[in-house]
């Protein structure tokens, strides 16, 4: 049963969403003006909030709403009747346009222009209708239509029937935008009280994101588009253009729409120019002026006001873009940014929807350890080395270690266990990493500050190094750690000896024995088990009492140990779950030297050097 369930949980996601997609479709004329409504409530709640502390919610409300409609009425009449005056000048410009057609015939005659035309004049003669008989006389063909009934058929309103549609859904949105201004408050709470009180926090975060994020965006874009419009209404002006005024307001109105609105914005002006400047080199500084204005405010403007306000990667802003003009026409086009930008916060803060947010938001969609070892899967270790070289540019150089090449081990060894991955591909991610070490490590040591040994008005450094020896417990990927611990530790007086090949615990007590160390680092990286590791801290604490046993559980957060306390009852003395801790440790070590070696006997040693006699670091590149 679980199974079938399971089977059938994505097709019932996928039904559901269709389900959602034909509502949206099916109940578009009551959803496209709530729509609309609550984008302009978002966008008009700061100045009234502003302007009721002088005059009342009410009022603030009704002037709010009176200014910008009428503003918006009065502009689009004005632009109405100049566009309705340009229609009127067109017949003035005829002899200009006959000029400019009979320059691309002339430039045509004789070559492709004048053969495509013969072409089409032999097809268009090919496929005319037979001529009339001589004899016969041609009946004129007399076409009627039905006569109009209702309020469209009344003579002198038929002007009246494609104007009742837009005008009723103005008037929706007009009452909508009044009462949800009036009424903000108490709508806010009935949608916490839809989500429960128990999401109180999250439901707050939730609105005062949406709210901020689409009011900037607006803001941003307001912005953009004056100065794009009044930049296109001074040049157009210059350039000698008719009407520049007309095509100011209509470039900044036309911005708001993603994409298509930039293009229609030039368009018009440049078939004008085309129309009514005299030659081509008026039509080509118009075409020039609108090139460099786009240029001007995608790469300047945008990049400075409008840069991140909408939080949406630019992808996935034009595939919504493509999605809302399918399903709503003209008004999903407009609407497409701020739905897109609700949407991205609904998957940030709503549990199940984090989709969302992936799909949608212009944040990485994988951390930066994931990227790497992602990269490192793919064998693609060019880009991987790139991910090194951001990071030490942007990140503190030191961590590079901790933050990318050790998480990629544990997700390697983890990936083994659980059976995704073959011991031939965690090879290939362990030698990749072997091989990247050296780059992190010389990024490191082109931007690390002076050491706290070296700094100024510091004591000297440790006149003798501090013996240390490395141990692997399961292998390779132990022994990278440990040579990315080497690393750090570089500037440090610490002689670390790498074992290179996996000993018995008798072996280790051995080598302890023969040779004096100040202290044994263990590396053992999670997910694996630490039961080994544990057995051979409990023989090192019983054969050398005195000796100081660091153990490297180290790991990114996710598959840290949640407790190290059985590893400190075995008799480790410290248990580290980051490379940095244990470079701290050691260069406390270093400035505080234990009091007693391990030197193969098992009782406490009188205080002496504690300086290893092997080289000082066996495990380094």
């Amino acid at each position: 049963m679980d199974d079938a369930q399971t089977s059938l949980k994505p097709w019932v996601t996928f039904a559901g969403c269709v389900l959602v997609v034909v509502v949206l479709y099916w109940a578009q004329a009551v959803l496209v003006p709530v729509g609309l409504a609550i984008l302009l409530t978002f966008v008009l709640t700061p100045p009234v909030t502003w302007l009721q502390r002088w005059v009342g919610g009410g009022a603030a409300v009704l002037i709010v709403v009176t200014l910008v409609f009428t503003t918006l009425g009065l502009a689009g009449w004005g632009l109405a009747r100049q566009m309705d005056h340009l229609i009127d000048d067109l017949p003035s410009y005829r002899a200009n346009i006959r000029a400019k057609i009979a320059d691309v015939r002339g430039a045509g005659k004789g070559g492709t222009v004048e053969k495509l035309q013969e072409t089409l004049e032999d097809i268009k003669t090919d496929l005319g209708t037979d001529p009339v008989p001589q004899g016969t006389v041609a009946r004129p063909v007399v076409v009627t239509f039905p006569q109009a009934t209702g309020l469209t058929g009344l003579a002198g309103f038929t002007w009246l029937g494609p104007l009742v549609g837009p005008i009723g859904t103005a008037g929706v949105v007009v009452v909508l935008v009044i009462f949800m201004l009036l009424e903000r408050r108490d709508l806010r709470d009935r949608m916490i009280g839809i989500f429960g009180y128990g999401h109180l926090a999250v439901t707050t975060k939730a609105f005062d994101e949406a709210g901020s994020r689409v009011s900037r965006q607006l803001l941003m874009q307001t912005l953009v588009n004056v100065t794009y419009g009044v930049a296109v209404g001074v040049g157009l002006y210059f350039l000698g253009v008719p009407y520049a005024l007309v095509w100011a307001m209509l470039g900044a109105a036309l911005r708001f729409i993603p994409y298509v609105g930039p293009v229609l914005a030039a368009g018009a002006p440049i078939l004008v120019s085309l129309a009514a400047l005299q030659g081509w080199i008026g039509p080509l500084e118009v075409v020039a002026l609108f090139v460099v204005l786009e240029l001007f405010t995608n790469l300047v403007l945008e990049t400075v006001l409008y840069a991140g306000a909408a939080g949406v990667s630019q992808v996935a802003l034009l595939v919504s873009v493509a999605f809302w003009t399918w399903l709503w026409g003209p008004l999903g086009l407009l609407m497409a940014t701020p739905l897109t930008v609700c949407l991205v916060v609904i998957g940030k803060h709503v549990p199940g929807l984090q989709f969302f947010c992936t799909l949608l938001a212009d944040t990485p969609p994988l951390a930066a350890e994931y990227n790497y070892y992602q990269r490192l899967l793919a064998r693609d270790q060019s880009e991987a080395a790139d991910l090194i070289e951001r990071h030490i540019k942007s990140e503190p150089a030191h961590t590079v270690f901790d933050a990318l090449l050790l998480p990629a081990l544990n997700y390697a060894e983890r990936d083994r266990l659980e059976g995704r991955l073959s011991p031939e591909e965690e090879a290939a991610v362990i030698d990749a990493t072997r091989e990247l070490i050296a780059d992190a490590a010389s990024g490191v040591a082109d931007v690390a500050p002076a050491s706290a040994d070296q700094a100024e008005g510091s004591p000297p450094p440790h006149p003798e190094a501090l013996g240390v020896l490395g141990y692997a417990a399961n292998g390779v990927a132990d022994e990278i750690a440990l040579a990315m611990l080497a690393h750090l530790v570089g500037d440090l007086p610490v002689a670390l000896e790498i074992t290179r090949t996996r000993m018995l615990a008798a072996d280790v007590v051995a080598l302890l024995q023969e040779r004096k160390y100040s202290a044994v680092c263990i590396a053992d990286l999670p997910p694996s088990a630490a039961s080994k590791t544990r057995y051979l801290v409990k023989r090192l604490r019983s054969a050398f009492p005195q000796l100081r046993i660091v153990v490297g559980r180290w790991a990114p957060v996710a598959l840290a140990d949640e407790s190290t306390q059985v590893l400190r009852e075995a008799g480790a003395n410290h248990v580290h779950r980051t490379l940095i801790d244990t470079r701290s440790y050691l260069a406390g070590l270093v400035d505080h030297p234990p009091a007693a070696e391990a030197t193969g006997k098992a009782e406490p040693q009188p205080e002496g050097g504690s300086h290893g006699e092997g080289g000082r670091i066996a495990g380094r590149n």
